[in-house]
């Protein structure tokens, strides 16, 4: 649990306990040969050294004073703004000599007094985005992917806005070019036909010039719709999105390029009409995206349930198991959902 907490792995922190511990034993080795054997005292009247104490200062090494004295030339008014190198210079143009500059860089880091000093441009910290979707129309994703044309180098471009919780496709389109105006058209047109009201819907996307344009981030704000991004270089921040993509593009019908624009079209309106009302999504207990975005879901189930009651009923002895059971519908959709506590993770490993 340590290990997960902090940023280490743990081999990397049982190979260091057993480093620690061999170094350890060594120094007492070399200490109980070194000290004669009538000056040895009881450990309840003296208390074993710790290992900093046990540490000798070698030969060649600065003494406390001189340390002392080089930290204080270092971090004076006069030397406070030059870099190490430019103050060993300065002191031997004026016939002095403390030490070395590598010593002097540790000495400085020992203090915490060694950082970049240039205004450089640091990349921010992405937050992890969590989404928890528990009913259809609360949290939608949408991407877009290049779809091959006939020339080379050409592509067409396809928008699809996906519902988290029902793998519903509530908005697409194919265009010739990826714009800002395409994208507010399709999610304005897909709010309108679903009906969604202020502060009800989340949209997630990743960070490509139009879903982080102004113009898509007004028209949201506008609608009292939230949104979030992926995280930079992170393929996982999107995942119903691409799986969505990646069904349409393993189709057996799917071509290798599409000759124009209305070929395009005409191909995804029947893969859209088909992946809404006839795929059995594995996701949504083999549940048809159309059927449970409308909330029939619950009615399905049972209906499959009945089915398989009586099954059960005429040929008892083939299910050895007992009555099966139709699969149960997700009572959520995450994207990225929290690991759990200390405590979740106690209570399910006493479980």
């Amino acid at each position: 649990m340590a290990c997960r907490a902090l940023p280490i792995s743990r081999a990397g922190y049982f190979r260091h306990k057993a480093r620690a511990r061999s170094k350890a034993a060594a120094d007492e080795q070399t200490e109980a040969e070194l000290t004669p054997a009538a000056d040895v005292t009881p450990a309840a009247e003296e208390p074993e050294p710790c290992a900093a104490e046990r540490r000798k200062r070698g030969p060649r090494a600065l003494s406390e004073e001189e340390e002392q004295a080089v930290e204080d030339t270092l971090t004076s008014e006069r030397f406070a703004d030059m870099a190490p190198a430019e103050i060993e210079a300065t002191l031997m143009d004026e016939g002095s000599y403390l030490c070395s500059v590598s010593t002097m860089y540790r000495l400085l880091r020992r203090r915490h007094a060694v950082r970049e000093r240039r205004n450089q441009l640091r990349h921010p910290q992405y937050d992890k985005p969590e989404l928890l979707a528990t009913a259809p129309n609360q949290v939608w994703s949408w991407d877009i992917t290049k779809l091959k044309a006939a020339g080379t180098w050409t592509y067409f471009y396809l928008y699809v806005i996906i519902d988290i919780f029902s793998r519903y496709v509530v908005g697409w389109c194919v265009t010739h070019s990826e714009s800002t105006g395409t994208a507010k058209e399709l999610i304005l047109d897909a709010c309108l036909k679903q009906n969604i009201s202020e502060k009800q819907l989340t949209i997630h996307a990743d960070r490509g010039s139009a879903m982080t344009s102004h113009g898509v981030a007004r028209l949201l704000s506008d609608l009292g719709v939230d949104k979030t991004h992926s995280r930079p270089h992170v393929s996982n921040d999107n995942p119903y999105s691409e799986a969505q993509f990646k069904t349409l593009k393993y189709r057996p019908e799917f071509p290798q390029r599409f000759g124009s624009l209305a070929e395009a079209q005409d191909f995804c309106a029947d893969f859209f009409r088909w992946y809404n009302t006839e795929h059995r999504h594995s996701g949504i207990a083999m549940l048809t995206p159309e059927c449970v975005h409308y909330g029939r879901a619950e009615q399905t189930v049972s209906a499959r349930q009945k089915v398989l009651d009586a099954a059960y009923a005429r040929d008892p002895e083939r299910f050895v198991r007992g009555c099966p059971r139709q699969l149960p519908l997700p009572t959520a959709a995450w994207i990225n959902p929290p690991e759990p506590s200390r405590d979740d993770a106690e209570k399910a490993a006493a479980s």
